[in-house]
């Protein structure tokens, strides 16, 4: 071999010449032939000044590499996260600038409940955008870190939803004690609770309930989070508990806002107190009904992703097409962008709100009877309207 011409050993593995003894010529063929059954991917010179070897590279080991971009994805993921954060952003804006939405306990839930969609438009679809792309590598606290708080916003979310049904349901079935029970000191400890408490249920991968960090480095929700977790806790006790919960007290709203409408309607005496308690119960009814509808919309976007956990836990060889799961995923947080819309279309506060904010981006001609001027109504139109909002507020 030619390395064996390179070494110090050249002188033991010489070829015998003709005066040569038959011994030594068997030893060295019993050289030659133990040389031949060392393995190829080892180094047949221990001592030698070459390196060893190196094995060729494994073709599965290339297939281990960071996912591709799924470009929609990435789109749909970026086009919802611009709308969650700027509908509720709107949101907050409408009721920290106007004295009399502040002044309205359940608008304290809600700007709590349109603060975790802004956190989620800004802060957690950027995790699952990085998560799907399998980033951070090789950093598994980061990676913790970054999952666990998606799990916060959506815990954050259930709690806010679940605050805002029991403080309608002690509105409508127990008026007398409202002002007590919810008081805006009550509601913010109950604010800071909601949100304490997500943080520690959203919080506990980070503190062990995790699966060992991949091999390969890689930051994925799947590979990571516990299914036990997932399915478990994270959506039977988080989850379907406090929506079986808000579908009970709703029911029970309805149910109450009927029964009341109907007592008031059958009395004969004290008409005029009686009717503006029945306005009064039908713009409660009105408010509970576009609650219900956020409370519809989140279930409808956060079950099917739900499903799917639950199915790979229960069976794990079943596959589920990828473009599925991503799909779950983008309504889940498609949710975010829909409660705004809820609110401008279904609560009159909000759309007085965004019907000034247009005006005051495209004003209209002063002029134009019966159209928007660049500073709202005319004082005629103010009047018209007065007259025919009047029978019903809560519209």
């Amino acid at each position: 071999m030619p390395c064996g011409s390179r070494d110090g050993h050249a002188a033991s593995t010489a070829v015998p010449t003709e005066r040569g003894d038959a011994g030594a010529l068997t030893a060295q063929r019993g050289t030659w032939i133990n040389m031949a059954s060392i393995p190829p991917a080892t180094n047949a010179f221990p001592n030698s000044s070459f390196p060893p070897i190196p094995s060729p590279p494994c073709p599965a080991s290339s297939n281990g590499s960071s996912p591709s971009l799924d470009v929609p994805y990435f789109l749909t993921e970026t086009a919802t996260a611009v709308l969650s954060v700027a509908g509720n952003l709107f949101i907050c804006t409408v009721i920290l600038r106007d004295r009399k939405l502040r002044a309205v306990v359940t608008n304290h839930f809600l700007v709590s409940l349109a603060a975790a969609d802004v956190l989620v438009g800004a802060v957690a679809i950027p995790c699952a955008q990085m998560a799907d792309a399998g980033l951070p590598r090789g950093h598994p606290t980061l990676c913790l870190l970054m999952l666990c708080t998606l799990l916060i916003f959506t815990q954050a979310s259930v709690l806010g939803l679940l605050a805002i049904a029991v403080e309608r349901y002690i509105s409508i079935l127990k008026p007398f004690q409202y002002p007590s029970l919810m008081s805006p000191q009550n509601s913010l400890v109950v604010i800071l609770g909601s949100w304490v408490l997500a943080t520690f249920t959203g919080a506990l991968p980070l503190m062990g309930w995790h699966k060992p960090f991949p091999p390969d480095g890689q930051c994925t929700f799947n590979a990571f989070i516990e299914d036990t977790y997932k399915v478990y806790f994270n959506f039977v006790a988080c989850m379907l508990v406090p929506l079986a919960a808000m579908l009970v007290l709703y029911g029970r709203i309805f149910l109450e806002a009927k029964r009341q409408i109907r007592k008031v309607a059958e009395r004969e005496v004290d008409v005029s107190r009686h009717a503006r308690r029945r306005r009064i119960l039908h713009k409660e009814l009105r408010l509970a009904t576009s609650l219900f509808i956020v409370l519809f919309c989140f279930a409808l976007c956060w079950l099917p992703l739900h499903v799917i956990n639950t199915l790979q836990l229960v069976c794990p060889g079943c596959p589920v097409p990828s473009p599925l799961v991503l799909a779950t995923i983008v309504l889940s947080h498609a949710n975010s962008a829909i409660n705004p819309v809820v609110y401008v279309f279904r609560m009159r506060s909000f759309r007085q709100a965004f019907t000034a904010a247009f005006c005051a981006w495209h004003p209209l001609p002063a002029s134009a009877p019966g159209k928007f001027s660049a500073s709202g109504l005319t004082p005629s139109n103010r009047l018209e309207l007065a007259s025919r909002n009047s029978p019903l507020p809560g519209k």
